[in-house]
């Protein structure tokens, strides 16, 4: 972890996230690391948008932990890519009207950046702070509506096809 990343750990623990939370935050930068690209993505966000994904935690461990997160960020004045990993960072996403029937905010929350996929990605990937295979976060997801575990597998289909090109 870079020195410059410091600062947003330090964040997470002044919000009161827990050791566990800081643990998997911790971790999920861990793992975005491995599709950190240098041309194509922007390491300062990535690094922030991984550890900060969370923070909401701090207020809720429901769904709404995402847009909590984010407002906050919002408020603290974190820059608005990082603010929009946060935002966006739940399984693959959620569109404004899977917002709604959720009872949060009406808000698009679909991961469109390469920073905001890559988030996501290594998000579900890690379970607490290890690493799992893409069939044990199917497993996992395997109570959510075939549609939102379709665009699970998509993410992740896209996500490995980017970590193994030979940029």
């Amino acid at each position: 972890m870079h020195d410059s990343a410091r600062q947003w750990v330090d964040l997470l623990y002044e919000t009161g996230c827990s050791e566990r939370v800081v643990r998997h935050c911790i971790a999920v930068h861990d793992a975005v690391m491995e599709y950190h690209r240098e041309s194509i993505t922007d390491l300062a966000v990535l690094e922030a948008g991984a550890l900060l994904h969370d923070i909401g935690r701090s207020v809720t461990h429901g769904t709404a932990h995402a847009q909590a997160g984010a407002g906050y960020c919002r408020g603290k004045k974190v820059p608005e890519p990082i603010v929009r990993i946060i935002e966006c960072h739940l399984g693959a996403g959620l569109t404004a009207d899977e917002c709604t029937l959720l009872r949060l905010q009406p808000i698009d929350c679909m991961p469109h950046t390469i920073e905001e996929k890559i988030v996501a990605h290594a998000d579900n990937l890690v379970a607490g702070d290890r690493s799992i295979p893409i069939e044990e976060r199917m497993m996992r997801a395997f109570h959510l509506p075939r549609h939102m575990r379709t665009r699970l597998y998509h993410l992740w289909m896209e996500m490995e096809a980017f970590r193994r090109s030979p940029l």
